[in-house]
C-alpha cells in the first residue's frame, strides 16, 4: 500500500512538471551583447519568440494560427498533449484501483485497474520524453553545426523541466507494472468460474470398426471349427455302432 501510494506521489509530480512547461516561455534561449550596458536576451518555445533587455522590458511575438506552426512544433506539441491526457486518465485509474481507496472491489479487479493506469503513466511518460528529446536534439545539433549561419540557441529551463517530469512518469509506470503483473501471475484463478473437469475413475475401450470385424471373423471361424468337430464325432459314432452291429451278427450266425 504505501508503495502505491508513493508511486502515485511520484507519477502525479511528473504530470504536473510536465503540464508546466506548456506554459514555460524558456524553452530555448540565447544571449547577445550589445554594448557594455545594455544585453539582449532571446527566448522561445513552441508557441511565441520573446526579446529581454537588461533594464527589464521585454516583448514577445506569438504565433498567428496554430496551421502556422512547423511539422517539428507540432509533433512536440502532439505528443505532450497525448502525455498529459494518458497522465490524467491514469491518475484517475490508479486512485480507483489503490488498495487503501477500496472502490475497485476485489484484489484481482484492483490489480487489473492499477496496472492500466500504471500502463497509461508509461505510455504518456514515453510520448513526453520522446518530445523533449526531439526538440533538444535539435537545438543541440544547430548549435554545433559549423553551417548553421541564423542565430544559435542553447536549450532552455523548460525542456529540462519537461525530461524531469517524463523521468518521473516512466519510473512510476514502471513500478506499477512490475509489482500487478507479479501479482497476477502469482493469484490463483477462481474455481467456481473454471471448475476443474471430473474425470472417470475407470475407462472402458469402445471396440471400433477393425476390433468388431476381428471379432466377428474369430466367432465364425470357432463354430465351423465346433461344427466340424461335431460332425467328425458323430461319424466316428455311427462307424463303431455298424462295427458293433456286424461282429453282433456274426456272432449270432
Amino acid at each position: 500500500m504505501y508503495m502505491e501510494i508513493g508511486c502515485f506521489a511520484v507519477c502525479v509530480s511528473g504530470w504536473i512538471l510536465v503540464c508546466s512547461t506548456m506554459p514555460t516561455e524558456i524553452w530555448t534561449w540565447s544571449e547577445v551583447d550589445s554594448i557594455v550596458l545594455t544585453t539582449s536576451n532571446y527566448f522561445s518555445n513552441l508557441w511565441k519568440d520573446c526579446i529581454s533587455d537588461s533594464t527589464g522590458v521585454s516583448d514577445c511575438k506569438g504565433i498567428p494560427s496554430m496551421l502556422a506552426l512547423s511539422l517539428f512544433a507540432v509533433h512536440c506539441f502532439s505528443l505532450i498533449i497525448i502525455c498529459i491526457i494518458l497522465s490524467f486518465f491514469g491518475s484517475i485509474l490508479v486512485l480507483v484501483g489503490m488498495k487503501c481507496t477500496k472502490i475497485g472491489g476485489t484484489e484481482l479487479a484492483n490489480a487489473r485497474v492499477t496496472f492500466a493506469g500504471g500502463m497509461n503513466y508509461l505510455i504518456g511518460g514515453m510520448c513526453s520524453m520522446v518530445a523533449f528529446s526531439y526538440y533538444g536534439n535539435k537545438i543541440r545539433s544547430e548549435f554545433q553545426d559549423p553551417t548553421y549561419k541564423e542565430q544559435k540557441f542553447e536549450i532552455g529551463v523548460g525542456v529540462f523541466i519537461g525530461w524531469g517530469g517524463s523521468t518521473l512518469l516512466v519510473v512510476g509506470g514502471l513500478i506499477y507494472k512490475k509489482t500487478n503483473c507479479t501479482f497476477l501471475e502469482l493469484k490463483p484463478h477462481s474455481s467456481k468460474r473454471y471448475p476443474p473437469y471430473p474425470f472417470p475413475d475407470v475407462y472402458t475401450a469402445v471396440p471400433t470398426k477393425k476390433s468388431v470385424a476381428s471379432l466377428s471373423r474369430t466367432e465364425i471361424s470357432g463354430s465351423r471349427k465346433s461344427r466340424a468337430t461335431s460332425d467328425s464325432r458323430a461319424s466316428t459314432v455311427s462307424a463303431i455302432t455298424d462295427t458293433t452291429r456286424t461282429t453282433t451278427t456274426n456272432a449270432y450266425v
